[in-house]
């Protein structure tokens, strides 16, 4: 059992998570100048088609991720996509912490927010509190 406070911490965290993967899925949708911009930095495709689809993964995974019932599937699909941003980011050059651990740190927090809300995620990965 995991204290009261644990509990709303791992639920900040998580809503802070899913906060700015909501942000970052919706802006691609129209999708905007920034996005189509920033996706030729990075050597994607900038058609309004291939923003809109990492847009649509990007929200469905976040749905998962949200709903307590299917959040560890979502937290295991957003540790995908997250390591392809990273890898994309290496490709390129990006700036080490600022751009390319970018990903990193929302998996922190993805999986830091699952693991203090979620009894069955620390059964599995018991290091902390122990």
């Amino acid at each position: 059992m995991v204290s009261t406070q644990a509990l709303w911490a791992g639920r900040l965290l998580s809503g802070l998570a899913i906060l700015f993967l909501l942000f970052d899925g919706l802006i691609k949708l129209p999708p905007l100048e920034i996005v189509t911009a920033t996706m030729k930095e990075l050597g994607y495709p900038t058609t309004d088609s291939f923003a809109r689809f990492l847009g649509i993964v990007t929200l469905a995974c976040t749905a998962l991720y949200a709903w307590p019932r299917t959040a560890l599937l979502g937290a295991i699909l957003l540790t995908g996509l997250f390591g392809g941003a990273i890898a994309t980011h290496l490709r390129i050059g990006s700036p080490l912490f600022s751009h390319t651990l970018f990903g990193l740190y929302l998996g922190i927090l993805v999986w830091g927010g699952l693991w203090l809300r979620d009894e069955r995620v620390r059964r599995v990965i018991p290091f902390l509190f122990r």
